[in-house]
């Protein structure tokens, strides 16, 4: 993606800029509008690609905006940047995976800096993860029916008949314990080697000792988090075998204490998915991460967290909440979003599979094979996030 300012759009608009502030007294109004350099584009923590910029000799181009006084020299890596009134424009070249951009002005307010950092998924490719939350009745159902097979249990049995029509990859992300008093201690290690067998599609993840209560990390310290993560952890690798665990990407709810993530990062958790959603209170399912980059979130594919090392990843729907006719209408818009196409984050929940469950949909398997069957079509590949770069090559 080129900048759009040509120099003759600068000369224009800077034009424009002189001649609007020979209108206003004082001068020093228009001046003084933008007191320090900003970068604005792109945000510190994207996670760009080819669909952010123009590969050019091994490297990424992207163009770099922001705002600075309108007197000043200003410079992005080095490099003097295009002026048009407070607003500049530089391109520069990406060719590692982590790149410092620096935009630094020189004027009136003395020598300033605005450092941002950024990430290029160089190896990026169109793909999907498949997430399903709140597991644990399929681990009753098993426990309970000493079934042969673990496929003998519809729900495997259903998920594994997609896998084989479209190659799709699971994570499962189960609880400790059910509200009936089921723990996962008593599930058998009997089916250890077919676990192991089919580790290749299908993982085990951590999300939460318990369905109830609602929230249950959103005010917790980390130390409750990490304890409930490494009971379930174990017991996971004690009946699956560790090539069946995944290190989580979805904490029950979404919410943690910030001072969680660092402790996240050093379990393994290298990415976590949410929604990003805004509510009346501000924003939610979004691991009380601040305003701006929730917003960001909201319409971008992923952002890194520089200070825990984890990258944060806007889910794209929910299967058991969008009916059958409202799948592709939903994901569709995004494969016309370059910050939005890239990455499909498919997600869904456990429970509506169960038909004893209150709020069971009978059409859940055939909400996600219209999701999975459309982003196969549309040359998504099945990946897990835990692997590689957001399940990318690294």
């Amino acid at each position: 993606m080129e900048c759009k300012i040509t120099r003759r759009s600068l000369l224009r608009t800077a034009a424009a800029g002189i001649a609007t502030a020979a209108l206003s007294r004082p001068i020093s109004i228009s001046a003084g509008a933008f007191q320090s350099v900003r970068i604005e584009e792109p945000f510190h923590g994207a996670v760009l690609n080819r669909r952010h910029g123009k590969e050019v000799n091994g490297g990424l181009k992207i163009c770099v905006s922001g705002h600075a006084p309108l007197r000043d020299q200003v410079t992005v890596n080095g490099s003097p940047a295009l002026r048009a009134g407070t607003r500049f424009t530089s391109e520069i070249m990406l060719r590692q995976k982590e790149t410092e951009i620096i935009a630094a002005s020189h004027g009136s307010f003395g020598h300033q800096e605005y450092r941002i950092r950024v990430i290029w998924d160089r190896h990026s490719q169109p793909r999907y993860r498949f997430s399903i939350d709140d597991n644990s009745f399929f681990l009753r159902d098993i426990t309970q029916k000493k079934y042969t097979s673990l496929f003998e249990c519809f729900y495997l049995k259903g998920l594994r008949e997609l896998h084989s029509k479209y190659g799709t990859r699971f994570v499962l992300n189960i609880y400790y314990t059910t509200e009936d008093g089921f723990e996962l201690p008593e599930f058998p290690e009997r089916y250890k080697s077919e676990w192991q067998d089919n580790s290749n599609w299908l993982k085990l993840a951590f999300h939460a000792y318990a369905n109830k209560p609602d929230r249950p990390y959103q005010y917790a310290p980390a130390s409750q988090l990490i304890a409930d993560l490494n009971k379930v952890t174990e017991q996971i690798i004690r009946f699956a075998g560790e090539q069946t665990y995944s290190p989580p990407t979805v904490i029950h709810w979404g919410m943690v204490q910030p001072t969680a993530l660092k402790p996240l990062f050093e379990c393994g958790v290298r990415v976590l998915s949410g929604y990003f959603s805004r509510v009346n209170s501000g924003w939610d399912v979004n691991y009380l991460l601040d305003d701006a980059r929730s917003e960001y979130l909201s319409r971008h594919d992923a952002l890194m967290d520089f200070e825990s090392g984890i990258v944060f990843s806007k889910v794209d729907i929910v299967c058991n909440s969008t009916t059958i006719e409202r799948i592709v209408p939903t994901l569709e818009p995004l494969t016309k979003d370059p910050d939005q196409e890239e990455i499909m984050d498919l997600f869904t929940h456990e429970q509506y599979f169960w038909p004893f469950y209150s709020n069971y949909i009978p059409d859940h398997f055939q909400r996600l094979e219209t999701a999975i069957r459309w982003v196969t079509e549309q040359g998504y590949k099945p990946v897990f996030f835990h692997e590689g770069f957001l399940g990318g090559a690294e």
